[in-house]
């Protein structure tokens, strides 16, 4: 239960997370997998990607389709909406985060 408790919080950082370096650079899937891993998020693709895909139909994020060795590769992108989500959420993170440190 517990697990699925915290799944459920992680799942808003990670959100947060996805928008950070989409406005950064572009990202696609497998990259942001390993990035997320990197900082102890173990999340399937199955998992990934719907929350891309999520994010994209909030507007949050735009989807480029690239020809990489062949193979069609999704690149997102943060949309303006995305960044002022992401500003007011990194603003209600810090104020959070000083007040349970």
């Amino acid at each position: 239960m517990e697990d699925k408790i915290l799944r459920k919080l992680f799942l808003g950082f990670i959100q947060i997370h996805i928008l950070h370096h989409a406005m950064e650079h572009p990202i696609y899937g497998a990259w942001m997998q390993e990035e997320l891993q990197e900082h102890g998020y173990e999340i399937s693709s199955g998992t990934l990607y719907p929350i891309l895909h999520s994010m994209e139909k909030d507007e949050l994020l735009l989807k480029e389709k690239r020809n990489v060795e062949g193979r069609i590769r999704k690149y997102y992108t943060a949309t303006s909406k995305g960044e002022e989500v992401f500003n007011q959420a990194r603003a209600k993170a810090y104020e959070l985060f000083k007040e349970i440190k």
